[in-house]
């Protein structure tokens, strides 16, 4: 699976740092919602799904988080821990978020709006939809985008 890092551009100085984030420069969709996580202890895991159609951009404003990548191959522990950098994931990837810092903030941004319909929290029938038994022509487009 590839992991694709955005490196974001810093403009600052003495002042402080800031970091624009924009769709179609440095945030690869239209972005239609934005959220953010915050005040999770250390020894809980959130995510656990996959979306169907949704694209995110996920970024560790402060703090950090380890997430646990799986596209049905073999999964890929990736840890955010740096502001400058968002982490993009596509659909049709099993997430899970733990490891968080006292002080994590994870903001996310998303192409699509909230839609429960799109999740997939059985890893069970998310591996079935890969193989192609279930949704076999949404899971090709989604991953020829």
């Amino acid at each position: 699976m590839e992991i694709e890092r955005i490196q974001l551009q810093k403009h600052g100085d003495s002042r402080g740092m800031l970091i624009a984030l924009e769709q179609d420069r440095n945030v690869p969709f239209e972005i239609r919602r934005v959220y953010y996580i915050f005040a999770t202890e250390s020894d809980v895991h959130r995510g656990k799904h996959a979306h169907r159609h949704l694209n995110q951009l996920a970024v560790a404003v402060r703090g950090s988080v380890t997430f646990l990548l799986d596209d049905g191959t073999k999964p890929v522990e990736v840890v955010l821990d740096d502001p400058s950098q968002g982490l993009l994931l596509g659909c049709m990837v099993w997430r899970e978020l733990y490891d968080f810092s006292d002080d994590c903030v994870l903001m996310v941004l998303a192409d699509h709006l909230y839609d429960p319909a799109d999740y997939i929290t059985d890893y069970a029938d998310f591996l079935s939809e890969l193989s192609g038994s279930l949704y076999g022509e949404a899971v090709v487009a989604c991953q020829s985008r």
